[in-house]
């Protein structure tokens, strides 16, 4: 039980460690102020706690599917605010007026991922409140994989703040890239397992050779959103996520650098 609740509550604490983690470290590269974290841990903090006494209320939505069509809802929302900060990034060689978007997106982003994962780590925990023999491995289980989930997010803060500015930023880039690709992945499985999205046979089967629920699984999923027994529409949607970004990077690189040439 203590190891289920570590590898539980490390997936859902992964998340937000590591996008604030990048957050804060590409904030340190361009010189902004982070106190947009103490706004973002307030409304996340505050929307989870909503969000978690509605629980009961929002499953009943839409035929009793609301509450997977909500994290669905906020794992796009998630997509969309680093698909926008990608954007600004590569922009603001172009355009420094730009960065004064970065702390709202960030704010935006790391606010949903707490809205959800704490929401998810409380509805978890909720279900042992009437075990007293559970109760306790569960919580322990539970402090020690926030414990690992948050230093983690130390870990690559400090990393990132000792690389090079160059080598940080591009580097940090692919990471928010994967990541967002992730959300699009995690949200489309939530659809199909509604019906919104098809369902369809696995393409392939890797799960006796390093399973999701294991700790460097979910560490994997967090990162790159590996799938151990994807479908073609789960591979599809990862890929689109992954072209929707380059191709408004791109795009906006080259609108920005044309109207800066032209002034």
């Amino acid at each position: 039980m203590i190891l289920s609740s570590v590898i539980i509550v490390l997936g859902e604490v992964l998340e937000v460690a590591i996008l604030t983690s990048l957050f804060l470290a590409l904030s340190f590269r361009f010189k902004i102020s982070r106190y947009w974290v103490i706004y973002a841990l307030a409304i996340g903090s505050t929307s989870a706690v909503i969000y978690a006494i509605s629980f009961d209320i929002v499953s009943q939505w839409l035929d009793g599917f609301g509450q997977e069509v909500v994290n669905a809802g906020i794992l796009i929302g998630i997509y969309i605010c680093l698909l926008l900060f990608n954007t600004l990034i590569h922009i603001t060689n172009h355009s420094r007026q730009m960065t004064k978007y970065l702390p709202w997106v960030m704010t935006a982003a790391v606010s949903l991922a707490l809205t959800r994962d704490v929401s998810e780590i409380f509805l978890y925990l909720s279900g042992f409140f009437s075990s007293e023999s559970l109760l306790m491995p569960v919580f322990t289980g539970s402090i020690l994989g926030a414990g690992i989930g948050l230093s983690f997010g130390i870990l690559v803060y400090y990393i990132f703040i000792h690389m090079t500015p160059r080598t940080s930023l591009h580097v940090g880039y692919s990471l928010l890239l994967f990541v967002a690709a992730g959300m699009i992945l995690q949200a489309a499985r939530l659809l199909i397992q509604i019906d919104w999205l098809p369902a369809q046979q696995t393409l392939w089967d890797v799960s006796g050779w390093l399973d999701e629920s294991s700790v460097t699984g979910r560490l994997l999923f967090t990162l790159v959103g590996y799938e151990a027994t994807p479908t073609l529409i789960e591979i599809q949607c990862y890929i689109t996520a992954v072209l929707g970004i380059l191709l408004t990077t791109s795009i906006s690189q080259y609108y920005f650098s044309k109207k800066a040439s032209g002034s």
